[in-house]
Parts: structure tokens; C-alpha cells; sequence
């Protein structure tokens, strides 16, 4: 590890900054983790994108439908592949706490920066604080990596502000990512100070977040990769524009990409997002690949749906041929 247990607070906030990606995973025709692909993606996003630090084995990268063993792989590649370069940041998530401890070990031991714990679910209960505690207390006690919370509806409940400055007093809580009403985690940051880096997945909201709350540190979700090329890295381009103070270019930059965000919305069938947000990566020229059962693939007529609204949102291709000769 980069820092001792007792100094991941420090290290995460002069170090968890910027914008971090939630990573798809490239599955291939055998539906065997492609590799190579995926290392050719995270080239891509750090060394291009100017992306500041990658989440992999979360929801984005179907974890449900791999294996252990798979998702330790991934840690493995994420770190050999950019952990020199850019910040790593390792999903444990599982209801089963032995799978969780084993995943933060490995994470830890193949040199990873941080881990992230969704909450489990616990919609049985009619109170889950202290229960919560322990879960977290537990994990952090285990392990000497910065642990970053994950609260999110998937759980059947949401963490309250004041549960989470609770746990960040645990010496490796060092982050949450907040999928939570803005006004929940607008409290939480107020409360939590030094002891807790709060951040959420919505791009929409990163800009206001910055000018609003002073946040620095946006985790984790596609848009940075979905919604930027080599070319065209008006995400990269707004987030520091406002970090340096630079407000009315920054929102300039932002609004642009308004037609970005509606044509991916409007093109995204409810029930398929990891294939749609696939397809839009080979539009992109990046490796997209299969789902994995039980995603749904999309239709010949969603991708050709797809393919128009991408082709007029407006973003500038490295190489345009790509985008109509993406199947």
C-alpha cells in the first residue's frame, strides 16, 4: 500500500481528486472477460480522456454475473494496467461478508488505492443503523485500505447523513459515493468536514457540486468516457475550468453538452443500459462487447436508433469512420 491504516484519511484527500470512472466490463463473443480489450479502454480513458481514476468491479461492470476469481482478475489488470497513472478504486461489494473481506484483501495485496462496500441490503429491518456500523466497523477492522461507503435505494434504505459521519469516524472510512437526494448529501458534506470525501454519480449535478459545495472529487459512473473523446474532452474541460474558479466558461462548456446527454438518454431503452452504454462505446471506437446474461442485448432497430441520435449529438470523433461502421 501506498499509506499506513491510520493515515488513509490524509492520503485520500490530498489524492481522491478529480474525475473517476465506473468502468464497463468488455465481455467477449465466448463471454469470457476480454482482456485485452479492457486494457486497451483504460489506455484510453487515463492516457486520452485525462480521466483521474477508474471504479472497477462494480454495477457497470456486471460483478453479479462474474465470478470471484473474475473479479479479482480485474483488480489485477486495473492496477498493472494504470495504477502508476492514474487512482484505483476496487468494488468488494457482496452480501456475503467472507466474499467482501476476501475481495478488500486481494485488493489491498495486489496494490489497489481504495476499495468501495455497497451497503447491504437490509430492507428487512425496520432499523438498520447499528447493524450498519458493525458492518462497516467490521470490514475496516480487517483491512488497513481506504474504504469508500457506497449508499444507494438498490439496499431498500438509504444512509442518513448522521450514520455516515458516525462511520467516517473509523479510522480507513475514507469516502462515500452517495446516490442520494441532493439535499441528503448537501447535509453530509456540511457534517462530515476532513473526516469524509462525499461525491455522487450524477454528472448533471458534478458542476453545481463544484461551485456549490467546494467538491473536488466526482465517483464514479460512464459519462466521463461515454460522453468525451481524444478530441472532444468537454467534461475534462468544464470540471477544471470551474476548479479554477473560472465559473461562466465553465457552464458555457457544460450546457454544451446538452445535446449529448439528451441523445443518450432519448436512445437508451429502460431495461438495457450496460448494452446500450456498450454500443455507444463502439461508436466511440472503444471496446464495448457483450452483456452478460441476464442484461438484455439490444435490437438491430435500438442500434440503429442509437446510431442517429449519436450521430447529431454533436461530439467530435478522433476517427468518424467508426461511428458508421460500428455493428
Amino acid at each position: 500500500m501506498k499509506y499506513r491504516k491510520r493515515d488513509a484519511k490524509d492520503y485520500a484527500r490530498a489524492n481522491m481528486k478529480g474525475i473517476w470512472a465506473a468502468a464497463l466490463m468488455p465481455f467477449a463473443n465466448d463471454l469470457s472477460i476480454d482482456e485485452a480489450g479492457f486494457r486497451r479502454n483504460l489506455r484510453h480513458w487515463i492516457d486520452d480522456l485525462g480521466i483521474d481514476g477508474v471504479f472497477v468491479a462494480g454495477k457497470q461492470s456486471e460483478f453479479f454475473s462474474q465470478s470471484v476469481a473474475e473479479r479479482k482478475r480485474t483488480f489485477e489488470i486495473t492496477v498493472d494496467e494504470i495504477g502508476k497513472r492514474a487512482g484505483t478504486i476496487a468494488s468488494c461489494s457482496d452480501q456475503n461478508m467472507d466474499t467482501v473481506i476476501d475481495l478488500a484483501r486481494h485488493a489491498q495485496a495486489v496494490g489497489a488505492d481504495y476499495i468501495v462496500v455497497h451497503a447491504p441490503v437490509l430492507h428487512f429491518l425496520h432499523k438498520q443503523d447499528d447493524t450498519l456500523y458493525e458492518y462497516y466497523r467490521a470490514i475496516s477492522e480487517k483491512v488497513d485500505i481506504g474504504i469508500a461507503m457506497w449508499s444507494h435505494p438498490d439496499s431498500g434504505y438509504l444512509m442518513s447523513p448522521e450514520l455516515c459521519v458516525r462511520i467516517a469516524e473509523l479510522p480507513n472510512i475514507v469516502a462515500i459515493k452517495y446516490s442520494v437526494p441532493r439535499e441528503m448529501y448537501a447535509k453530509l458534506t456540511k457534517l462530515a468536514g476532513d473526516k469524509l470525501i462525499v461525491s455522487t454519480a450524477s454528472e448533471e449535478e458534478w458542476f453545481d457540486n463544484i461551485v456549490e459545495l467546494g467538491w473536488r472529487l466526482y465517483v464514479c459512473s460512464s459519462p466521463p468516457y461515454l460522453f468525451q473523446t481524444k478530441t472532444d474532452r468537454r467534461m475534462r474541460e468544464y470540471t477544471d475550468l470551474a476548479f479554477k474558479g473560472e465559473i461562466a466558461r465553465a457552464k458555457i462548456v457544460r450546457d454544451s453538452l446538452n445535446p449529448v446527454r439528451e441523445a443518450f438518454r432519448r436512445s437508451r431503452p429502460l431495461e438495457k443500459p450496460p448494452s446500450h452504454s456498450k454500443f455507444w462505446q463502439e461508436l466511440l471506437g472503444q471496446v464495448g462487447g457483450l452483456t452478460r446474461p441476464p442484461m438484455l442485448a439490444l435490437t438491430e432497430a435500438e442500434k440503429e436508433a442509437t446510431r442517429q441520435e449519436f450521430a447529431a449529438c454533436g461530439l467530435k470523433l478522433d476517427r468518424p469512420a467508426l461511428a458508421s461502421s460500428a455493428a
